[in-house]
């Protein structure tokens, strides 16, 4: 595959304006950079700054009004993100809530669905999970008085990935002993998706709830969250959502579990609107997801996540993932066949691959990329992540990277 062949992709792809939407971190020569590090942080679109913008005119026309009279009231401004959020992960408007930050998010949810007993208390997460949910795993356990609990699901392999059978195999022996499954949607570190539906099948044949971290998978890969029957789920909005540095994360609670006399940690937010501010002793929860939530809502940290999920509406969902999987599926074709690098992310993936370079050098390398106009992301030991975001990067860009990258690989 050549230059032709992308620049020819680049021609019949249906979301090449959208491109225009953002803005591009630029080099000193005034090119802009070649960006696939929407795994980590996402680009700015540019109608952010007009949302964030909105709400500080209305706090500077309205002060404390802006609760009740700004263009986006800020009393249920939660309510403006929820129908789009749904739609994005697949779950009905119940269900789904912006709050937060992620591993606060996970810590909550945690207190509701760990549940351990003195012979069921580990909690079974991938191998190489993300350290912040290991911490937070951790933490947990010990909360609860249990000490070494995580038990990890190996990888699969580079080549398949984890199979539902490898992943029903393992708990068929370690079921016995496992509170609770925590596992990424989509693994940081190998870029491997998971079969949610199965896993979540197969956890539920075992009676193990089983909640997703889907801080790589929201934004990125195709999610069915209600119709998987998921119990729950929390994400962050900063990656492939481009919301913003350190912005607001969501979570999913399947509305079979709203009913339920759970565990949960309350506050005046996720009492039900109709008597919040009757100032009653007595909580009085939503009926919803929205009944976890603690504190009102941070309509600074929201706005942008508005602004991203017009972006991704707009796009849908359709053209959006055809164009993902062209890109990274380009991405591939143009390096598997380079005996100096290695994939690691099997075929079951979203918008990353995970590359090692087969040499000593491999982080002098990486080093040489931005200097080169790439910005890529570097995990330790010896990986390289590229994550071609379909909605601002073009098969163009991916065939230069490839191209200097080899360049590099070859001195």
């Amino acid at each position: 595959m050549n230059e032709a062949k992308a620049i020819q992709l680049d021609k019949e792809d249906e979301l090449s304006s959208f491109r225009e939407k953002f803005h591009i971190p630029l080099q000193a020569n005034g090119e802009p950079y070649i960006y696939f590090c929407g795994n980590s942080l996402g680009l700015q679109p540019k109608s952010t700054a007009q949302y964030i913008n909105e709400e500080l005119e209305d706090w500077a026309k309205y002060g404390v009004e802006g609760h009740f009279k700004a263009k986006r009231p800020w009393m249920p401004y939660h309510h403006e993100a929820q129908e789009k959020l749904a739609w994005l992960v697949g779950g009905k408007v119940s269900e789904v809530v912006p709050m937060n930050s992620l591993t606060v998010n996970l810590h909550l949810l945690m207190v509701s669905f760990y549940q351990p007993t003195e012979k069921k208390y580990k909690i079974l997460m991938e191998e190489k999970a993300f350290p912040s949910d290991i911490y937070a795993v951790n933490s947990q356990a010990k909360f609860h008085g249990y000490d070494n609990a995580v038990i990890e699901l190996p990888f699969g392999g580079s080549h398949s990935g984890t199979t539902s059978e490898q992943f029903e195999n393992f708990l068929k022996i370690h079921h016995h002993e496992i509170a609770l499954i925590l596992l990424g949607g989509v693994n940081y570190y190998s870029g491997e998706a998971f079969d949610i539906e199965a896993f979540t099948n197969i956890a539920h044949r075992y009676n193990i709830i089983i909640g997703w971290d889907l801080a790589h998978a929201a934004g990125n890969i195709e999610l069915k969250l209600h119709d998987w029957n998921v119990d729950f789920a929390a994400w962050c909005s900063y990656k492939y959502l481009n919301s913003g540095p350190g912005s607001i994360s969501g979570v999913f609670i399947h509305e079979k579990h709203h009913q339920k006399n759970l565990k949960r940690l309350e506050g005046w937010w996720g009492n039900e609107e109709k008597t919040r501010f009757l100032m009653n002793k007595n909580f009085v929860p939503f009926s919803t997801a929205e009944a976890w939530q603690l504190s009102n809502p941070p309509i600074l940290a929201i706005a942008p996540l508005l602004a991203s999920l017009e972006i991704f509406y707009e796009a849908t969902h359709h053209k959006r993932l055809k164009k993902s999987k062209l890109l990274t599926q380009f991405l591939y074709d143009l390096l598997y066949e380079d005996e100096r690098l290695k994939i690691i992310t099997p075929p079951n993936r979203g918008a990353q691959l995970s590359i090692k370079i087969l040499s000593k050098n491999s982080k002098e390398i990486f080093d040489q990329l931005q200097p080169n106009g790439i910005i890529a992301d570097w995990r330790e030991p010896d990986v390289i992540r590229v994550a071609p975001a379909p909605l601002y990067n073009s098969f163009h860009e991916v065939w230069k990277f490839t191209h200097i990258l080899k360049k590099l690989s070859s001195v």
